[in-house]
């Protein structure tokens, strides 16, 4: 069973920087073969996308409200996801996700939570006014 472990979370004051991480332990297949992402869920609001990249990191798209600010990356041989956020805003306050989906695809950003088969129990970031 794959797993997926988020770090990096914290409480932050508006402005500053934060790395999150995501380590891929127990894969079977070709780490690469993966597509992953970062969603965010806000209390009383829905599981939200903010940043996906593809099989073989080909491509990366970010949503339009951390468009600038935010950037995914992977590293392969640590079979790690990074999301590295910039200028936190207070609005960024939520428990973040990690998610993977094996594809045979690696030509396409998938933004949805339904196309994600596994999922990390999350990292808390809290930005301060």
């Amino acid at each position: 069973q794959v797993q997926l472990l988020e770090s990096g979370g914290g409480l932050v004051q508006a402005g500053e920087s934060l790395t999150l991480s995501c380590e891929v332990s127990r894969w079977t297949f070709d780490f690469t073969s993966f597509a992953m992402a970062w969603f965010r869920q806000a209390p009383g609001k829905e599981r939200e996308f903010v940043a996906a990249i593809s099989r073989g990191s080909t491509y990366t798209c970010h949503s339009d409200s951390v468009k600038g600010r935010y950037t995914i990356s992977r590293d392969s041989a640590k079979t790690t996801v990074y999301l590295q956020v910039d200028s936190l805003e207070p609005e960024d306050t939520a428990v973040y996700y990690c998610a993977g989906a094996l594809t045979p695809y690696s030509g396409y950003c998938y933004q949805r939570t339904s196309d994600y088969a596994y999922w990390g129990q999350g990292t808390q970031v809290t930005v301060s006014s």
